[in-house]
């Protein structure tokens, strides 16, 4: 890969971590807030069951996109090391080049579109089978 591409990829790269940190820096942020420091109550504990409810769904909806968060930012931190190392834009399983249009649209990418797709059809469904 070109040097311009790279430097282009990782000043891309370094803009979307920057974004991804300030949205886990948001999400922590609003996570620690209790239920005093949002109604300005005496008390740290809410006494009603619907105010009990949603704190923790709020709490759980902020744990969530915190932890995705987290690990873009970890794909990303990645990305910028295969930069440095000179592995970039090659794929980990046929160790082909990763088509550059392919890395505008996820430059995180570890995988050419080929590999993507046969490591995708390896991966069980999600889908959860109810007991009988």
């Amino acid at each position: 890969m070109k040097k311009t591409d790279l430097k282009k990829f990782k000043q891309l790269l370094l803009q979307k971590r920057e974004t991804m940190t300030d949205e886990i820096s948001g999400i922590t942020s609003r996570f620690d807030a209790t239920l005093k420091e949002k109604t300005g109550d005496l008390s740290s504990h809410s006494y009603h069951m619907a105010d009990q409810g949603t704190d923790a769904m709020e709490r759980e909806m902020a744990f969530a996109r915190g932890s995705k968060s987290g690990r873009f930012v970890h794909h990303i931190d990645a990305a910028l090391k295969r930069i440095e190392d000179g592995t970039y834009g090659k794929c980990f399983e046929c160790e082909k080049d990763i088509p550059v249009a392919r890395l505008e649209i996820v430059p995180h990418a570890r995988f050419c579109i080929s590999c993507k797709e046969a490591e995708e059809k390896k991966k069980p469904p999600n889908i959860k089978k109810s007991k009988r």
